[in-house]
């Protein structure tokens, strides 16, 4: 990723402390929430989106409206994000410690989740904490990733099972069943 600390544009001076790429486009800017976060040359952020400290969104990519992509999620380049998808970072959320106390940033771990060169998530797909989602590879519309997803790996379902390779071509029948 190439980022310009003399960003210019308007995007740049409403987002302070996010490193934005060249180019990157941001629609309604004054709708999306984004903070802390790295965003690659050449991205789209869409309205409703917010993006939290930490995370980093690659060059070319397509972040869709009401996604939510926190602390911990690493998104490589060329990678589409559909409406709705929703990424967690913590393996065991709560609200309160033991003794009742409100948690704090140190009574909890960030779980680092991965998604790899042109994969696309679907549309309200929720992907969980700690995995890996491989180059070139499809989650299906309302998934809910639990594990590692293999490179060019097309999975569906809740929870997302493999059904199929991105690499093998689609037929009629199969686009109309």
């Amino acid at each position: 990723m190439n980022f310009d600390d003399t960003r210019t544009g308007s995007a740049a001076h409403q987002f302070p402390g996010v490193m934005l790429g060249h180019h990157v486009r941001i629609f309604h800017p004054h709708l999306v929430n984004l903070y802390g976060c790295a965003i690659g040359d050449d991205s789209r952020i869409g309205t409703f989106v917010e993006i939290q400290k930490g995370a980093v969104i690659g060059a070319r990519c397509k972040v869709s409206s009401h996604s939510f992509i926190c602390e911990g999620v690493h998104i490589d380049d060329e990678v589409f994000i559909g409406h709705g998808v929703m990424f967690t970072n913590d393996a065991r959320p709560r609200a309160t410690n033991d003794d009742g106390s409100p948690q704090s940033e140190a009574d909890w771990k960030v779980e680092i989740t991965r998604v790899k060169q042109r994969a696309s998530i679907g549309s309200n797909a929720t992907v969980v904490c700690g995995v890996t989602i491989g180059e070139g590879a499809l989650v299906g519309a309302g998934a809910v990733v639990t594990r590692d997803v293999p490179d060019f790996a097309i999975v569906a379902g809740v929870p997302a099972r493999v059904i199929g390779d991105t690499r093998q071509p689609v037929s009629k029948a199969e686009l109309t069943a």
